[in-house]
């Protein structure tokens, strides 16, 4: 499956957002509720031009025991560099900027069309509210189009299995959480764009240097990477040579040990030819999964 056109966001192309995003008048709406750290839903507007984005300053986020170096804003600025490189284009267009709470991420703001009746796992919506990607079953197998990611307790004692959409944009975010090693990556931060795009958000805790890849996409888990996915790793890289372009990107974002770390990541996936299996040091799947 080619990877879905490029949209420009009303006429708009990536760098012309980018550069909206980065140097635009930000103006604040509200705050999203239920985040762990300061995340302001804003109007960024610059020489005519007027869209919603997210502003995350540094000064709103919360203290990790494991992320002591850098700030999540970075990491989030770091991902998109990483997805831009890939040609995937997974994550929406992010800049770090200057705003009214100093410092921050600001990200263009995906606007989800209204779910379809009927999205759920088995054709029917999801008892437990999630997205239409994921779905937990009451069957030991998964169905034709699905991956199963595992046995989740459900509430009186009842279990249901995990299970993820056989979707091509699923896999390609796979790998790019295998590549950034990406910690968190629940449904919720998946969101279905118009064109059929499909954008990764939340990408603040990334890129340690030691395995932290907690995700609810491990359908595909030691199995095969893509013909398509190990040229992309071919490309990355290139790119993360000393010296190229988008490791030095990367080096005003991330540490120097995280970078070496994402070197050998890059260099793993290329040597296995396959997708990453579960550690067993880490709590591989979030909880709750949105």
């Amino acid at each position: 499956m080619p990877a879905p056109e490029r949209i420009p966001s009303r006429g708009l192309t990536e760098a012309g957002l980018r550069t909206l995003l980065a140097e635009g008048e930000l103006t604040v709406l509200g705050r999203v509720r239920g985040a762990s750290n300061a995340v302001l839903y804003c109007t960024v507007a610059h020489q005519g031009e007027e869209r919603t984005c997210v502003y995350k300053p540094v000064a709103g986020e919360q203290p990790l025991w494991d992320f002591p170096d850098g700030t999540l804003a970075q990491r989030e600025v770091a991902a998109y560099e990483i997805s831009e490189a890939t040609g995937w284009g997974l994550v929406p267009p992010t800049v770090l900027r200057e705003g009214p709470y100093g410092q921050g991420m600001c990200q263009l703001w995906i606007e989800e069309p209204d779910p379809e009746p009927g999205s759920g796992g088995d054709g029917d919506p999801s008892p437990y509210g999630l997205p239409p990607l994921l779905a937990l079953v009451e069957d030991e197998e998964p169905g034709d189009g699905w991956k199963a990611v595992g046995f989740a307790e459900v509430g009186e004692g009842r279990t249901a299995l995990l299970v993820h959409a056989d979707d091509p944009r699923l896999r390609r975010l796979a790998v790019l959480d295998a590549v950034i090693n990406n910690g968190d990556r629940k449904g919720g931060h998946l969101l279905s764009a118009p064109g059929g795009r499909l954008y990764g958000i939340d990408h603040g805790v990334t890129f340690h240097a030691d395995d932290k890849l907690r995700t609810l996409l491990w359908g595909w888990a030691g199995e095969p990477l893509t013909a398509e996915a190990a040229e992309v790793l071919g490309r990355l890289s290139a790119g993360l040579e000393p010296g190229a372009g988008l490791a030095t990107r990367l080096a005003q974002l991330i540490t120097t040990a995280e970078l070496d770390a994402l070197r050998g990541r890059v260099e793993n996936l290329r040597a296995t030819g396959r997708h990453p299996q579960p550690s067993g040091e880490w709590p591989s799947i979030p909880w709750p999964p949105v």
